[in-house]
């Protein structure tokens, strides 16, 4: 019996090292999003409050108001939906992406070694991942934003919230409330949202890599001179400054988003994506509209505290998939296992 063990420790590893071989993107993406989702979730929560605010309030107090009536928790309420989902969405959003850059490169259609085909081909791949995703992701947000503004929604209601429902419960009144289909309030805009920001994301991400000494095996290179920043930050860099530029693009798009949802998860009256903006930008009293600039100021409020969570969740999440992918690429190949085993 015991002359049977190193074969099956051998068998294990060799099968074990191949699946991770053969699902690299995946897991990759898998581990990172864990992480970076895990550190930046507080951020977010504090993003969607600003944005749903009627009053300007700075993070600061916002941050201490929230943990003085709802504790740590309050930061992390709804954190179990990205959490359960994200495995899905990030393998999902990752091998779309992969596969239709990999799709255009084996038939020529785009250049490794050329900067616009590079970052053409990650765009294209991020719209394309973007949009299918959404279809299965816009649910699972709607939640996420109802149980992060569970006390503002009852305040607008008129109620007073002793204790939020949980993610359950939530879901169950948004489906007696409105039907299945008041899982996809504000679906349009989500597609819209998700379509366009991704495919900004990885156009840029692809092609700062690239500028910055991505090989195309994938690999990085020296950096150039012009910015001699160690290898190994190049991942956080990239990841940091795509994720904030491309976010403050569409954050007006995501703000209308999370208003007409937060109207329509409070029962008020549904107002049009154009009304909605007019109104967020001019305010609510066409006989005295707000200044232009203020209205301005009121569409991207919170997007600093937006950009902190994207450099850390953007950063965070090349980082640890690089770190994952340089592990998998280091795995002995079958052969070597074997022999390690029978010297041992």
């Amino acid at each position: 019996m015991d002359g049977k063990r190193p074969f099956q420790s051998l068998f294990n590893t060799s099968a074990i090292n191949e699946s991770l071989r053969q699902n690299k993107a995946v897991v990759c993406a898998i581990t990172a999003s864990y992480v970076s989702t895990f550190a930046g979730y507080p951020l977010d929560s504090l993003k969607s409050r600003l944005q749903t605010s009627r009053n300007p309030i700075s993070v600061p107090r916002l941050a201490a108001r929230v943990f003085q009536e709802e504790g740590i928790k309050g930061f992390y309420r709804g954190l179990w939906i990205p959490l359960f989902t994200i495995s899905f969405v990030r393998a999902a959003s990752f091998t779309i992406y992969n596969g239709t850059k990999d799709y255009l490169h084996q038939r020529n259609i785009v250049n490794r070694n050329n900067l616009i085909d590079v970052a053409s081909a990650g765009g294209l791949g991020g719209a394309m991942a973007g949009a299918l995703i959404s279809f299965g992701s816009a649910p699972f947000e709607l939640v996420k934003v109802r149980r992060q503004l569970e006390y503002s929604i009852a305040e607008s209601k008129g109620i007073r919230l002793e204790k939020p429902p949980s993610t359950s419960q939530a879901v169950v009144d948004i489906v007696r409330t409105n039907g299945i289909k008041g899982l996809y309030n504000g679906f349009r805009l989500h597609l819209l949202r998700d379509t366009s920001g991704t495919a900004l994301y990885f156009l840029e991400y692809d092609g700062m890599r690239h500028m910055l000494g991505r090989l195309p095996s994938g690999e990085q290179g020296p950096t150039p001179s012009w910015l001699p920043i160690p290898q190994s930050i190049v991942p956080f860099f990239c990841g940091s400054l795509s994720g904030v530029s491309s976010w403050a693009l569409i954050y007006p798009l995501d703000v209308v988003k999370t208003k007409v949802q937060t109207r329509a998860l409070a029962g008020e009256r549904k107002r049009g994506v154009f009304e909605t903006f007019h109104r967020l930008i001019r305010g609510p009293d066409p006989n005295n509209p707000r200044p232009f600039m203020a209205g301005i100021a009121r569409i991207y409020r919170g997007l600093g505290i937006s950009a902190l969570r994207s450099i850390t969740t953007h950063g965070l999440l090349w980082t640890f998939f690089d770190i994952v992918a340089g592990y998998i690429d280091r795995l002995p190949p079958p052969d070597e296992v074997f022999d390690n085993q029978r010297l041992v």
